[in-house]
């Protein structure tokens, strides 16, 4: 087991909380003067600051202890906070992989931190010969590891992310967004093995509130409660945690269009399979794919002229578009928009 303490700031070891008016007084009844709220109105209440019926809904759903959850304002406030608590600005370093989820390099150089990128093999797999001579890095305090990746879409093989757990001495973040769609458990039925990771999830991609801001950091208890010290005392909004709640409560729902989205993804595949302006088709297990077309530029611009907007990721992955998976009636739209500007004689083609 690694000493958790020894990895936190000093200053979030000594830091006192927030204490708010909820914190002093549990009930739910009463005539409620402590918090300077305003009487009037439906919204004029601050939320549960621990969104324990969330959590509770969670921990149900997940088969996790509630006391293993954060919940924050989407999962970037996970990553921030995470930074937070055990990066010390200029003299710590996190490490994150390429091509990966571009916040880890925003949250690192917001918070004063050395972001070390190493590049992902040619599966987009971590090489871990590369990545052993880092681990004995005593200023190296968190690796974040996107599984399924964006924007790749592929899983990161298990037993390399074991591996790591295993010989580093840090804290291991492991961003699940997309696990939903994965033909894969999730990760966190590692948590209670071992103490230096924390798993991120989110509401915003297959249970499709990307407008409420709800993610989620499961972890040993330790951890989550270095989060509690640093965490804004209401930082999830109550409409917001209501939503989650009913997203978990309507489980059907959430099934039937999380199938509608994987069997668009295979007939989307499979469409672009032969398209002269497709090269390849990375595998994927998320909600998206990624396709190496003739010249992503170019076609993108053609896409966006036809008011078609996917994600250009030239400059992460060579002539490379993200495509997420929309509705059947949205992805004939787009492939009768690629298909016309194949059909337009252009420099589109090598």
């Amino acid at each position: 087991m690694i000493e958790i303490n020894k990895l936190v700031r000093p200053a979030i070891l000594q830091l006192e909380p927030y204490s708010s008016a909820r914190d002093e007084f549990k009930g739910k009844e009463g005539i409620f003067l402590d918090a300077n709220e305003n009487p009037f109105g439906t919204l004029n209440r601050y939320p549960d600051p621990h969104q324990s019926e969330l959590k509770e809904k969670l921990g149900e759903l997940r088969n996790i202890n509630p006391t293993n959850i954060v919940i924050g304002n989407g999962s970037d406030e996970i990553i921030d906070m995470t930074i937070r608590i055990f990066c010390e600005p200029g003299q710590d370093k996190l490490l994150a992989f390429h091509p990966s989820y571009g916040m880890y390099k925003v949250a690192a150089a917001v918070n004063n931190v050395e972001l070390v990128e190493l590049q992902l093999n040619d599966s987009f797999q971590i090489d871990v010969g590369k990545l052993e001579p880092y681990l004995t890095d005593d200023r190296l305090k968190i690796i974040f590891i996107c599984s399924p990746n964006n924007p790749t879409g592929n899983l990161i093989n298990l037993k390399d992310i074991e591996f790591i757990l295993q010989k580093f001495q840090g804290i291991i973040f492991l961003d699940e967004a997309y696990i939903d769609f994965a033909n894969s458990d999730s990760s966190t039925k590692l948590i209670q093995k071992y103490n230096n990771l924390i798993v991120s999830q989110t509401f915003s991609k297959a249970w499709g509130l990307a407008g409420a801001r709800v993610g989620v950091g499961y972890a040993q208890e330790e951890i989550i409660s270095y989060f509690k010290k640093v965490k804004p005392p209401y930082n999830v909004s109550q409409l917001n945690q209501d939503a989650a709640i009913k997203a978990i409560e309507n489980i059907t729902q959430f099934e039937a269009c999380k199938d509608e989205i994987l069997n668009e993804k295979q007939r989307l595949t499979t469409a672009l399979s032969n398209h002269k302006l497709v090269l390849k088709i990375y595998p994927s297990a998320a909600n998206f794919i990624l396709i190496e077309v003739t010249d992503a530029d170019l076609i993108y611009t053609k896409l966006t002229q036809q008011k078609i907007i996917t994600r250009n990721r030239n400059t992460y992955v060579p002539n490379c578009l993200r495509i997420s998976i929309g509705t059947k009636d949205e992805n004939d739209l787009f492939l009768c928009a690629l298909q016309k500007i194949a059909n337009e004689k252009s420099s589109v083609y090598r």
